[in-house]
């Protein structure tokens, strides 16, 4: 399928799921996980399927995204990112 996915519209559908995972990555000892970065992280994830995805494989991806996975997207972007590391 061509179709082109739409899954800022599933935003509000999946907080809850967003909710779990940080509450999740909270409880591992990820105490400074947000709702943007869990959603960034997945969506950069997803970037890299070619095919179709439904709302139920969309939440299904953020609920098993593994905090290593996280974690490793996490420090790419820092590094990516020009902001200054010290503003925290």
């Amino acid at each position: 399928m061509t179709e082109k996915q739409q899954f800022e519209v599933w935003r509000g559908n999946v907080e809850p799921a967003l909710i779990s995972k940080v509450d999740e990555l909270h409880f591992l000892g990820y105490n400074r996980a947000t709702v943007g970065e869990v959603w960034n992280c997945v969506l950069h994830q997803l970037r890299k399927k070619k095919e179709f995805m439904h709302l139920n494989q969309f939440v299904s991806e953020i609920l098993t995204l593994k905090p290593q996975t996280f974690m490793t997207w996490l420090t790419i972007d820092a590094y990516s990112d020009p902001t200054d590391f010290f503003a925290k």
